[in-house]
């Protein structure tokens, strides 16, 4: 399983302030949820970002829905 699938989300100080991005690249994961949020699918946000794998955007999302599953 390649890295950025298996840890789909990194952080790092100096890139956007700290905010979660993409591993691999500088595209802030919130971007994704914002697209979700109006109505987009995960393809739509793959096309806009083609360098955000589908695969990448799901392991993405099931890395935030587990971590708010911990928290309830």
């Amino acid at each position: 399983m390649p890295t950025a699938t298996k840890h789909p989300i990194t952080r790092h100080p100096g890139l956007h302030s700290g905010a979660p991005v993409f591993t691999g690249t500088r595209i802030a994961v919130k971007i994704l949820f914002d697209y979700l949020a109006d109505g987009q699918r995960v393809e739509d946000f793959v096309k806009q970002y083609p360098s955000v794998s589908r695969e990448q955007a799901i392991a993405a999302i099931e890395e935030v829905e587990a971590l708010l599953e911990k928290s309830t």
